[in-house]
């Protein structure tokens, strides 16, 4: 935030005047001849912006001489895209015409160039509005996995990151209104991301390879949760939520709202979210529902099952201005966030534990856009922000491990004026992160990673062909002062002990040993890196109505603090982490775990999407088809040993052979060693969506999706996503909206040897919403059901898939009104 002064002093000398006496008048209709009023009429590389009346009009002021892009867009229909050129104090009358669509176009708002699902090269999604809120969930990944290409790592309904085409965690950038949200929330599967879907205007997904807008951190793709914390006009307007579930008892509140005067906007929302432990059709733990009983008894539908220590109560509130000025805005907002919740299958051992996180982020941000105007430069658009971030693993009433995070960035977008029929600009990127964990299970050291960067963005139209083009560098730093090397006495378990006696004088000796375990090294690193990104693609709309897509891309990834530095136990995981900095080798029949020798290599992906389109009409569709290698790709290996987790337990003082009688298992505290390595693989699937408007008020969508992931010299990757199919029925009319889901999830059999098999599932969910406008504002009352079978489906990309299923039936009843 220390680089905005010299920021503004620039823009200051850089905003000239020009001249702005031009303006357009004219109506948007439909292919029919009809009127279309709330049409959004933007003039793009401004803030220009207006809505048509009832009767389809508008009027544009202050219009540029020479060249002005128009985007028309409106639900339903396909965007627009009108050029006009103006000469000086010239004013022209147009009439805009716009075809239906079935499929919902939505551009994103965080990228320098435009990009929407049915007119960019690469591939995106958005979903907002009443998609959004009958979609939301508690967390983000479970959130967004109706979307093609998208789905969850679920974390037992309490934490879930989104899994785009088979990559996840330091591959999939989470961001909130295009800056980082900055959560440790891609270090480990039970670890929140700290956003809030409730309270969000749009969410925005970038699928495959977005390097060059966001850095090395989005090889795998992107998603933006975007707000409106920084007003970008002062109209009145916002929305509220009341809403209560069964299957867990949640009781959920929301609001958000934006008003001002002519030169100031004021925003402000509120969540509030609690939940006990959630119901599921059978015994959490795989294999142990009544199933497994005597045949001659029925199964007992009375049972309540639900997944121990599934709970959670989560608050947040954001406070936000801005100045409005001819030129453009700029604002600040600030964001308290905190959650509070449980942790299920978190144990040490034969032991469950009721460990629960305590979560709590302050976010400041500031955004800004300068309409320039100048021979050269059209806008530049500003993001900073500073973010405070505490995680705290509490065991017992005592913190067990603590996770702290800071980070500060500024991202400044120069918007070119058109050059050779050329549309785009520079980028440039600055962030600073400081990230430290304290306590029994911090497996990574403190650290501090630094990225310096410039990226170049240019489009162009030739005809019916758009073309794009990109290219970023960075210098990544990662520097740590206290990276450690413990002594660790690994194993297998086929080298048990000979005796009952031999097993008590360990036993005995268990302190002593502790001991002789203790840090054998400490050291520093500094690494640093060059990841370079290139991108090209083209968009060519061969007849009207239909387009087809090409995005080629080579984007490299600098290795993350946890993947190079980890050593210890991560009980989120259930595994004893190594990272790639560290080696194994055999000695006098004995493994030990040193320095490397090895290069630590940038990870670089080559991806391909070929897209097919059809954005007009009674029937759309988008299909698409991906390829990415990807060479040096980080990953944990089974290293076939087994560590202790180092977790202290009162029970060690108890007498061992009592807990051996009462069946304790003497591997009980014992986790399995991952260690990083480096791998070429290979990434390839599809994605389909098809949508008919059978009739005005009648849809039916049918999509599918499927990534196959595997090591190029043989062998799948873990917990990669199943293939799966759908299909939703949708019936709206004026004051009506029904919707009916079903979705297949396929078996997964393509696994590693550490993974079990995960069978097929379906889902059904349904929900019908009404209005009942009230109070001179529009207010709905709806009814929601999910998992309407009650049907056990275990996740295959959780880590916890064997003690924590989806959740059971649910039925959410919910207000919500818009003013």
């Amino acid at each position: 935030m220390f680089k905005i002064s010299p920021i503004a002093a620039l823009l200051s000398v850089l905003l000239p005047a020009s001249v702005l006496a031009q303006s357009i008048e004219g109506t948007v209709k439909n292919s029919d001849g009809e009127v279309i009023a709330g049409a959004s009429i933007k003039v793009e590389g401004s803030t220009n912006k207006v809505v048509t009346d009832q009767t389809g009009r508008f009027v544009i002021d202050g219009l540029n001489i020479g060249n002005n892009e128009f985007h028309i867009a409106v639900p339903g229909y396909a965007h627009l895209h009108q050029d006009v050129t103006l000469a000086k104090d010239e004013n022209k009358s147009l009439t805009l015409t716009l075809s239906r669509s079935p499929i919902e176009v939505i551009d994103i708002v965080s990228t320098p160039i435009h990009m929407s699902v049915m007119e960019s090269a690469a591939p995106v999604n958005v979903i907002t509005g009443e998609t959004l809120r009958r979609q939301q969930a508690a967390t983000l990944g479970d959130t967004l996995e109706k979307l093609p290409g998208v789905q969850t790592n679920f974390h037992g309904n309490v934490a879930s990151t989104p899994i785009i085409r088979g990559l996840s965690g330091p591959r999939v950038l989470i961001a909130q209104n295009g800056l980082d949200v900055s959560d440790v929330s891609r270090v480990g599967p039970d670890h929140s991301v700290a956003a809030e879907s409730s309270t969000s205007q749009q969410i925005e997904v970038l699928r495959g390879p977005a390097t060059l807008f966001y850095g090395s951190g989005a090889i795998g793709g992107v998603v933006n949760v975007v707000d409106g914390r920084v007003p970008t006009d002062s109209t009145t307007r916002g929305e509220w939520l009341l809403e209560n579930s069964s299957v867990n008892d949640q009781k959920l509140a929301s609001f958000n709202a934006t008003t001002g005067t002519d030169s100031f906007g004021f925003y402000a929302d509120g969540y509030w979210r609690k939940s006990n432990d959630y119901e599921v059709p059978v015994e959490a733990e795989a294999g142990h529902d009544d199933h497994d009983h005597d045949d001659d008894h029925d199964h007992d539908e009375s049972h309540d099952y639900t997944v121990e220590n599934s709970a959670e109560e989560s608050s947040g509130f954001t406070l936000g201005g801005s100045y409005l000025f001819d030129k453009g805005y700029v604002g600040l907002a600030v964001e308290q966030f905190n959650r509070e919740y449980g942790i299920p299958g978190h144990s040490h051992g034969d032991e469950a534990e009721n460990v629960y996180a305590d979560l709590a982020q302050t976010k400041v941000q500031l955004l800004g856009e300068f309409n320039i105007g100048s021979d050269w430069i059209k806008k530049v658009n500003l993001r900073t922000g500073f973010t405070n971030y505490e995680h705290a693993e509490v065991e017992a009433g005592e913190i067990g491990t603590l996770f702290e995070s800071q980070t500060e960035e500024l991202k400044v977008d120069v918007i070119q004026n058109t050059y050779l029929d050329w549309n785009g600009g520079l980028s440039l990127h600055y962030k600073n992160s400081e990230v430290a964990a304290q306590g029994e299970e911090a497996f990574t050291p403190p650290s501090t990673a630094q990225t310096i960067a410039l990226g170049l963005m240019e489009e162009k139209h030739i005809g019916d062909v758009l073309l794009q083009f990109g290219a970023r560098v960075e210098r990544v730093t990662l520097t740590a002062d206290n990276v450690l090397l413990p002594m660790l006495e690994a194993h297998g378990h086929e080298e048990a002990h000979e005796d009952q006696d031999s097993d008590e004088h360990d036993h005995e000796d268990d302190h002593a040993h502790e001991e002789e375990s203790n840090i054998t090294r400490v050291f520093a690193v500094d690494h640093e890196f060059t990841p370079v990104s290139l991108s090209a693609g083209l968009v060519w709309e061969f007849t009207q109505g239909y387009n087809l897509g090409v995005s080629i891309s080579r984007s490299q990834r600098a290795p993350s603090a946890s993947e190079l530095l980890s050593f210890g136990p991560h009980i989120g995981t259930g595994s004893y982490e190594v990272g790639a900095l560290f080696g194994m080798h055999q000695e006098d029949g004995e493994t030990h775990i040193e320095l490397t020798e090895k290069t630590i290599d940038l990870e670089t992906a080559n991806n391909i999407d070929i897209t097919l389109r059809k954005s007009q009409g009674d029937l759309a569709f988008v299909f698409n088809v991906f390829y990415n290698q990807v060479d040096n790709y980080y990953y944990q290996t089974d290293t076939g040993l087994f560590a202790e987790s180092g977790h202290d337990h009162e029970e060690d003082e108890h007498d061992h052979g009592a807990e051996d009688e009462a069946g304790h298992d003497e591997h009980s505290d014992e986790l399995p060693v991952y260690i990083f390595q480096t791998q070429d693989v290979i990434l390839h699937g599809f994605e389909a969506q098809v949508a008919w408007q059978v009739t005005s008020e009648f849809k039916a969508t049918v999509f599918s999706d499927f990534v196959r992931a595997r090591l190029k010299g043989g062998g799948d990757l873990p917990r990669t996503s199943p293939m799966r199919f759908g299909t939703q029925l949708s019936y709206e009319n004026e004051n009506l909206s029904a919707h009916l889901d079903i979705t297949r999830y396929q078996k997964q059999d393509k696994i590693t040897s550490t993974e079990t098999e995960t069978d097929g599932y379906t889902m059904v969910d349904a929900s019908v919403s009404y209005d009942v406008p009230m109070f001179n504002q529009d207010m709905a009352v709806y009814l929601k059901g999910n998992n309407l079978t009650n049907t056990e489906a275990r996740v295959h990309t959780s880590f916890i898939k064997n003690v924590a299923p989806r959740p059971g039936r649910n039925i959410s009843v919910g207000v919500r009104g818009y003013f």
